[in-house]
């Protein structure tokens, strides 16, 4: 049995129905935003950009800044480091399901907890899963 979790580029076509199949008006009214918000927060080179999507096998979404730079990340936990763009989408994206899993909206705060531990399984195989660690612990 594989349990390797992979991810797939959400193509831009589908982006719109696959973050309503997830979480619903809840997307891009509270979540999106809350995102790019927390990635401006720890990254303070990160001035906005196009972002990319991807699902995983195990039923997770992150979003990812479109960028080949690396972004100097500083967290109010003390961590400070550099991540690619992709970690700093994984960081952004742990960071802003873990808050809303605090939300006093039951169905947004089980969402937002349920997509925290499944891109949390993911972290664990990524490449810079240390630094993203260190950045939400």
């Amino acid at each position: 049995m594989n349990n390797t979790i992979v991810r797939q580029q959400v193509s831009i076509i589908e982006r719109i129905n696959h973050t309503a199949a997830i979480f619903g008006i809840n997307f891009t009214v509270i979540i999106e935003p809350s995102i790019y918000a927390i990635a401006s927060n720890i990254a303070e080179d990160y001035n906005g950009a196009y972002w990319e999507f991807y699902s995983l096998s195990n039923g997770g979404f992150y979003m990812v800044p479109y960028s080949k730079a690396d972004y100097q990340v500083e967290c109010e936990n003390g961590f400070e480091g550099m991540l690619t763009a992709d970690a700093l989408g994984v960081t952004a994206c742990l960071y802003a399901y873990s808050h809303l899993s605090f939300s006093s909206n039951v169905k947004l705060a089980e969402m937002c907890a349920g997509q925290y531990h499944l891109l949390r399984a993911y972290m664990y195989t990524h490449k810079e899963s240390a630094s993203i660690l260190s950045a939400i612990d």
